[in-house]
């Protein structure tokens, strides 16, 4: 597959835009403006933004607790993202989810989800709606390692294939479920097999590379859209960070770690741009310069915004507004 200048700068963007908003994020955490639970992004870059070539508008994704890349990769502002994670009303989620449930239906982004693998029936739940109404468009639903050992991954399998789902399904594997490597968890090292079993089409993807996770995505997405059902990504990345913002990550070497930056999405994607001069240093110092001040323009938008109201706290629990079993 060929791919465009075009391409290649929406990658370096997206991915920039990510991981500057992740510094930035574990620094604010780090001064107690973010409180609660926090789980960074830094180092899987590739997989969004190669999800967002591959994919339109209209198709819909959910994932799991780490969705600040997600949010923003999907057309999030960074404003609403920051605001969320400040627990402020102007936030994605009104200040109610925080980190771990980022929400936007006006940009398809259905969470967010703290609950391992919760989101993977919902995930298929989206597929089937589609199907349903008739649409062309396809579910996209991303889970870590650790979820595939959930009894609802296999139920919904069994389910999507049975009904021909147009949805994907994406184990972003970055090898460690919170500090527990995979070889300590699953005698399956392969994590892609296990849709074999329900002979689901399931391939292994190199998740540090914007190129292959395009064509992956592009493949299956291709495949759900004119009928053929549901696909199995194992797509390997690698998180720099630990698991959470308070993991320290001793459960690996630092030369494990260095091993993989050296393959960062962010440089190899750079290096490409630069050799095909599809834009000039100069340039690519220039959007890091305007991601930098989108991002910190967040934190002010933020740090400006109030608090949601009392009164919001029985609010979008029910979809009812006279619910009669609410306390006042």
């Amino acid at each position: 597959m060929k791919f465009t200048k075009e391409q290649y700068l929406s990658w370096y963007k997206t991915m920039m835009l990510v991981r500057r908003f992740e510094e930035k994020s574990a620094q604010l955490y780090g001064q107690q403006k973010i409180k609660g639970f926090c789980h960074l992004y830094i180092g899987q870059e590739a997989l969004v933004a190669g999800m967002i070539t591959a994919t339109t508008k209209d198709d819909k994704v959910i994932t799991a607790y780490r969705d600040h890349g997600h949010a923003l990769a999907m057309g999030v502002s960074a404003n609403a993202v920051m605001a969320e994670l400040y627990g402020k009303a102007t936030g994605c989620s009104g200040g109610k989810g925080g980190s771990m449930h980022m929400f936007s239906k006006e940009h398809n982004f259905f969470g967010g989800h703290g609950i391992v693998g919760a989101q993977i029936p919902m995930g298929a739940g989206l597929g089937f709606a589609e199907q349903y109404l008739g649409t062309k468009n396809v579910s996209i639903s991303f889970f870590g390692d650790g979820a595939v050992r959930q009894g609802a991954l296999h139920e919904t399998f069994n389910m999507a294939m049975l009904w021909k789902l147009p949805a994907i399904f994406i184990c972003e594997n970055n090898e460690y479920a919170m500090g527990t490597s995979v070889e300590r968890t699953t005698n399956m090292l392969d994590i892609y097999k296990i849709g074999l079993g329900y002979d689901m089409p399931s391939k292994q993807v190199d998740g540090m590379k914007c190129e292959t996770v395009h064509e992956a995505l592009y493949e299956a997405v291709e495949f759900a859209r004119n009928g053929g059902g549901p696909t199995f990504l194992e797509i390997k990345t690698y998180r720099y960070r630990g698991h959470s913002m308070s993991d320290p990550a001793s459960y690996r070497t630092k030369e494990e770690l260095a091993s993989y930056k050296e393959k960062d999405p962010i440089e190899t994607t750079k290096a490409t741009i630069l050799a095909k001069k599809y834009a000039t240093e100069a340039e690519l110092d220039k959007i890091e310069e305007d991601i930098i001040a989108e991002v910190n323009a967040s934190v002010e938008f933020a740090e400006n915004s109030p608090y949601p109201d009392a009164s919001e706290l029985f609010k979008d629990v029910y979809v009812e507004d006279d619910y009669p079993f609410i306390m006042d």
